[in-house]
């Protein structure tokens, strides 16, 4: 039986955003995207358990060097519990721990919601790809070892009820990173007194980037090669509400070989800067004592890579 040829991989530069679908890892979705792309290098900004559907930014090429930054933005889920009824991991795929009648009217189901709302202390589940000793702790619970995990604080910006019915309730959250839905699932429920576990989860949006604007798997894989690279972001996707910066051609060049420069600007944590070209964005920096002073930079030949109309061949 004759194996189709690899096709070769190629400089690609920009930001996918994939829908990824439920039953997939965040590893295996970035593969095949990046098998369809013929992507050289790629990586994706955060995990997004294989439990959860949704919106998962992909970084390719120079891209990659901001991933991090999507990483710490504030992500948004919709979210279905199911009440009554306590699993291991507190989602679907756990074994039953418990069971509890459910007598639940609005008003208290919408104050409970209201009080998860703010500044929180959560405990990382164990099923969590929170380090421990050098070791993920879903590989202890898979082990069948607990270990004892110190609270981490998250902020809930926002819980909206979408829609409730008998021992199933949908929610919207809006959250900073690194909180977790399955332990604000379970929280609600204990709240509420029959428990809870999460049933389905769907991110909706990282940043200013939402899911209506991303791809499926699918969906990519029906386009042809030009198609799919029309679909790329600019490198500078994940840095859009960053304040900009633009340099003359001259200290773009100084910029880029990492010397800081005088700027007649506020200090500022974080901007993107760019040379005279609109699209010659030359990577972040921060403003301090009147000083440009890059932290991530692209190299002059990924500069130059951006300023061509598609990617090489």
């Amino acid at each position: 039986m004759s194996v189709a040829p690899r096709l070769p991989r190629r400089p690609v530069h920009g930001v996918l955003l994939l829908d990824k679908p439920v039953g997939l890892s965040s590893q295996d979705a970035l593969w095949q995207a990046r098998r369809l792309l013929r992507a050289e290098k790629g990586g994706h900004t955060g995990t997004l358990d294989p439990l959860a559907s949704g919106l998962l930014p992909l970084c390719f090429g120079a891209a990659t060097k901001f991933a991090q930054i999507s990483l710490e933005a504030d992500k948004a889920y919709r979210a279905t519990l199911t009440l009554g009824v306590t699993r291991t991991g507190g989602d679907l795929e756990g074994e039953v721990l418990r069971e509890r009648e459910v007598r639940v009217d609005r008003p208290r189901l919408e104050a409970v919601l209201a009080r998860h709302v703010g500044v929180i202390d959560q405990i990382p589940p164990m099923q969590s790809a929170l380090k421990h000793q050098g070791r993920a702790l879903y590989e202890y619970a898979r082990a069948g070892i607990d270990v004892e995990r110190a609270p981490r604080r998250v902020c809930i910006h926002r819980i909206d009820l979408i829609d409730w019915h008998l021992d199933e309730v949908v929610i919207d959250v809006s959250c900073s990173k690194g909180t977790y839905i399955r332990t604000l699932a379970e929280d609600i429920g204990e709240a509420l007194g029959c428990g809870a576990h999460l049933s389905a989860l769907r991110r909706t949006a990282s940043g200013a980037l939402r899911v209506e604007q991303a791809v499926s798997l699918p969906g990519l894989a029906a386009l042809s090669e030009p198609e799919r690279d029309a679909l790329l972001r600019p490198v500078d996707a994940l840095l859009q509400d960053w304040p900009l910066v633009r340099l003359a051609q001259a200290e773009a060049a100084r910029f880029l070989s990492g010397l800081r420069r005088r700027v007649a600007l506020e200090d500022r944590a974080a901007v993107r800067v760019y040379g005279p070209e609109d699209r010659a964005f030359l990577g972040s920096a921060h403003i301090a004592g009147g000083e440009l002073i890059a932290d991530r930079l692209l190299s002059p030949i990924e500069v130059r890579s951006l300023l061509t109309d598609a990617p090489s061949p």
